[in-house]
């Protein structure tokens, strides 16, 4: 029986890199789960913590494979999420300018009968920013929805990014490649 794979993602890169696999699958978001978590986890085991928990409030049917994600940017041992304004996007781009940071996406994959669970982990190089190109790509991209306030795939990656080690597709959100290979090897999932 060929499973149904759902993603359980509002992001539009998500969406797109996840299509780029060939394996069909739906979108369903539930509203409303709790994105907190407790003190004292490591900043890499917060995404898979919180991906754990978006998986714990579905009710998942037996021919159901339900995929969840949460991104964290780290910077040493800080958190940058979503600013919340311009001034807090300018803010963490001046922090990032010049510097090696860490892209971890935890990701959990879960079926009535399994679950899978896993981080990975990316480290990107920007070159020293000018205010210049801060603001510019601030006020034309907008990234409010961006962790880090930044989205490789955009001209701040094309102009900023200097050196990446690990994969691309993690930092724009998700790392398709491992799940590609968690879908076939461990939950029986068949390209066609």
């Amino acid at each position: 029986m060929m499973k149904k794979i759902i993603l359980s993602s509002n992001s539009p890169r998500r969406k797109e890199l996840l299509a780029g696999l060939d394996i069909p699958f739906e979108v369903k978001v539930l509203s409303g789960i709790d994105e907190s978590y407790p003190e004292g986890l490591g900043v890499e085991e917060i995404p898979q913590y919180i991906a754990m928990e978006k998986a714990a409030a579905y009710d998942i049917a037996e021919d159901e494979i339900v995929i969840t994600a949460d991104t964290v940017v780290v910077l040493g041992d800080a958190i940058l999420g979503k600013p919340v304004d311009e001034s807090d996007a300018k803010n963490m781009l001046r922090a990032l300018s010049g510097n090696t940071h860490r892209v971890v996406t935890g990701v959990c994959i879960t079926s009535a009968d399994k679950q899978r669970k896993f981080s990975v982990v990316s480290e990107v190089t920007f070159k020293v920013l000018s205010d210049t190109e801060i603001d510019y790509y601030v006020n034309r991209y907008r990234p409010f929805d961006k962790a880090g306030a930044y989205g490789i795939q955009e001209w701040i990656g094309y102009v900023g990014v200097t050196s990446l080690k690990g994969s691309y597709f993690n930092v724009m959100g998700l790392p398709v490649q491992r799940i590609y290979e968690e879908l076939i090897h461990e939950f029986d999932v068949v390209v066609k």
